[in-house]
């Protein structure tokens, strides 16, 4: 019994340090885990922090752009379409068969070249009857001038009366008065003759035939045969509004503004269906002199050369027309621009660094991608034109260039590293 005792008696002995040790362990882990989180936290303000010790991140870049007057000229957009210089329709003025066609569809042909040809058979009989009444006449002339001739001599001696002289004279004049008709009835049948054979009147691009071979063409009527159009030049008609031709005449009557070219023929540039811009530009001709009472549009035409032929009639453009210009313009792109109810409003960055918004006006009209502002700016002046979303409330930010974006496209293309497997030569 003393033997257990002693036992139990070492065995508590053993536990209670051990228990004590178990209740000591976790204080000792908590510790620990604070001390690596301070160091870390430490290690991480070290490296984050600025050099001179502050902790606040640098002001935001945005995009901004120098305000800088300069002339710019006031270009107007206007649909139009495109016409030929000249046309000319080609008709059969001879009736008969059509035996021939002597062009090709689509091509280019020249003024007096052969087109068709028509059965000629019976204005050659024409002509050669006419050949043969003008010689039956000039024989008859050439007997009537002799007989008249010979009796001029008698009527003097009183050989023969009055009246047979007479008589003798008025067979001549009318045997001359038939060699007149019968020449104008040969230069008919020649004439129609000619027409047996259809030229071009103009030189430009024939279309396509519009009667075949075998056809009975000029029974009755002209029949049309084809079509050539003159495409070098090229007319562009197109309309303006009365209301904006009386504004432009006004300021530039009150020197608002100044007339493009200098009293010369305005420019203007074509702009084709897939939205590029015809290489060759074109000059104003008129303004018409009256006004469509349906749509109060005033219609206005230009030239534009057409030597490489893109240009086709029919085909619908718009015109770009520079009719004035304004000195001292500014121009933004519209994307500096906030527009509403309100009004235009653009972001402006101070001296100080810090972006206000501003209200300015600008004009009625964009041009290639910019609106012209007319009051609430001055030279200098930084626009902000991106970054918008980088602004963190009042604070400061770092103006940098504005660059449209195909041209930093352009530049971080040309910045970016060689692929890996072409820096390491494959």
């Amino acid at each position: 019994m003393s033997a257990l005792k002693n036992v139990a008696a070492e065995s508590a002995a053993v536990v209670s340090p051990v228990r004590g040790a178990l209740k000591a362990l976790p204080l000792a882990i908590v510790a620990a885990l604070l001390v690596a989180c301070g160091a870390k936290d430490g290690a991480a303000g070290g490296a984050g922090a600025a050099p001179g010790g502050a902790g606040a991140p640098p002001p935001p870049e945005v995009g901004v752009v120098t305000v800088a007057p300069r002339e710019v000229g006031l270009v107007t957009e206007l649909p139009g379409r495109l016409e030929a210089s000249r046309v000319a329709q080609v008709r059969a003025r001879a009736a008969g068969i059509l035996q021939k066609r002597l062009f090709r569809e689509g091509s280019d042909v020249k003024a007096g070249q052969p087109l068709f040809q028509i059965d000629a058979a019976p204005y050659l009989a024409s002509q050669q009857s006419a050949q043969a009444t003008l010689a039956r006449a000039q024989a008859n002339l050439t007997q009537a001038t002799a007989q008249a001739e010979r009796y001029k001599p008698l009527i003097e001696a009183n050989a023969i009366s009055k009246q047979d002289f007479i008589n003798a004279v008025a067979a001549q004049k009318s045997a001359e008065a038939d060699v007149a008709s019968a020449r104008a009835a040969l230069q008919t049948a020649q004439i129609n003759l000619g027409y047996a054979a259809v030229t071009s009147p103009i030189a430009g691009r024939i279309g396509r035939a519009l009667v075949t071979e075998g056809a009975l063409v000029g029974q009755g009527e002209a029949t049309q045969l084809a079509v050539v159009q003159q495409i070098n030049p090229m007319y562009v008609n197109f309309t303006q509004s009365t209301t904006e031709t009386l504004k432009l005449r006004k300021a530039l009557e009150a020197g608002k503004l100044k007339r493009a070219g200098s009293g010369e023929a305005a420019q203007v540039r074509i702009v084709l269906e897939d939205g590029t811009e015809y290489a060759k530009p074109g000059r104003l001709l008129f303004s018409d002199l009256t006004v469509d009472p349906t749509s109060g549009q005033i219609t206005l035409r230009a030239e534009v050369p057409n030597a490489d032929g893109l240009l086709l009639p029919g085909m619908y453009v718009r015109v770009r027309l520079e009719q004035a210009q304004v000195d001292g313009a500014i121009a933004l792109p519209q994307q500096a621009v906030t527009r509403s109810n309100q009004g235009d409003t653009v972001m402006v960055v101070g001296a100080d660094g810090k972006v206000a918004p501003r209200p300015i006006k600008i004009g009625s009209a964009a041009q290639d991608g910019q609106w012209l502002v007319t009051d609430g700016l001055k030279p200098g002046e930084q626009v902000m034109v991106d970054g918008f979303q980088k602004l963190r409330g009042p604070g400061p930010v770092k103006p940098v260039p504005w660059q449209p974006r195909a041209a930093s496209a352009a530049a971080a293309a040309s910045a970016a590293p060689a692929p890996a497997s072409a820096a390491s030569g494959g």
